[in-house]
């Protein structure tokens, strides 16, 4: 028998795993084999140029399964903003069922999301920022540790703190975020209450993920010191693979009076791009978590969410109540 939890029963999936929106790499192929293997298979928003390429790569994810499945909008400040809203409006009309809101604050859009009848996920790297989306409706929230790759905010809080002070504070449903890869760790998520894990890195480094093989072998001989955080003198941390583009930021980045153009062509989103397509781990920045010291294979999508879901369920009901005596 699955495990069965809240995010499970709130969302239709078989399985308490999520895939993250990753950009570049949450396209139909990775989405619609997570969903079709009984996990949330995500579409990134923003990795489809306009939102009529987001529509059009949403009909593409049905045609590719019948299952549930996601889409992610990141809402981040910039000088000239994507169209969000176009985008939102797209994800509303195509009647998509999940959508996973992460960023700014989302109010805005979680209303547009909620009266469409979409299920709703936030992701959140602080207890507070959790406190308040929860008065948004929002029906999943996902907590977001400081190992996980891409934003971990400012505060360097562990997954294992968080966790167990959401528990705490919070009523709404929540899954575990940042350093999440295998069975114990969905497991160990389940113990400090959460309701499932959402997986990025973990699901980059599989067969249907579309980015080259030489990216998820790097992976696989990475260990967990292998990620760097950029963007620390901006006050906008950034976990990447630790590779010769990385550590020459961090360098340039101890300049006391460094500026965001002294390191704007290292860490263009063009370069980071060019890596996974033509697997030249080096030449730009790409993100990574430190589960990538978990990762020692690449199998498919429905090789890895079934092992995860069949070694957790033999790990609560044999190893951990032999504890019960």
């Amino acid at each position: 028998m699955p495990i069965t939890t809240q995010l499970t029963r709130i969302l239709g999936i078989k399985h308490p795993i999520v895939q993250g929106g990753m950009t570049h790499v949450g396209r139909a192929e990775l989405a619609s084999a997570v969903s079709n293997a009984g996990a949330l298979g995500i579409i990134t928003a923003l990795t489809q140029p306009t939102p009529e390429d987001l529509r059009k790569e949403i009909r593409r994810m049905r045609d590719m399964t019948d299952n549930p499945f996601g889409v992610n909008l990141t809402l981040l400040p910039a000088i000239k903003p994507p169209p969000y809203k176009e985008y939102a409006q797209v994800i509303c009309e195509e009647k998509v069922p999940v959508v996973e809101t992460a960023g700014n604050n989302p109010k805005e859009y979680i209303a547009m999301f909620k009266e469409a009848g979409l299920k709703t996920i936030h992701k959140c790297v602080t207890i507070r920022h959790a406190i308040s989306s929860q008065k948004m409706g929002i029906d999943v929230l996902s907590i977001d540790g400081f190992e996980c790759a891409g934003h971990p905010g400012e505060d360097d809080v562990s997954s294992m703190i968080l966790l167990a002070r959401a528990a705490e504070s919070l009523t709404t449903p929540y899954i575990a975020s940042g350093g999440f890869g295998n069975a114990r760790g969905l497991v160990s998520a389940l113990a400090l209450g959460a309701q499932g894990i959402n997986m990025g890195t973990r699901f980059m480094c599989t067969k249907e993920a579309p980015i080259h093989d030489h990216i998820k072998e790097a992976i696989v001989q990475a260990d967990e010191r292998s990620t760097a955080l950029l963007y620390r003198p901006f006050r906008n941390t950034a976990r990447v693979f630790k590779n010769e583009v990385a550590i020459k930021v961090n360098q340039i980045e101890k300049n006391k009076d460094v500026k965001f153009e002294d390191i704007r062509d290292l860490v263009s989103g063009k370069r980071g791009r060019q890596s996974y397509i033509t697997g030249d781990k080096d030449y730009g920045v790409w993100s990574a978590g430190q589960v990538i010291g978990l990762i020692n294979d690449i199998p498919t999508c429905e090789e890895l969410v079934t092992r995860i879901a069949t070694d957790a369920e033999r790990i609560i009901k044999q190893d951990l109540a032999k504890l019960i005596t």
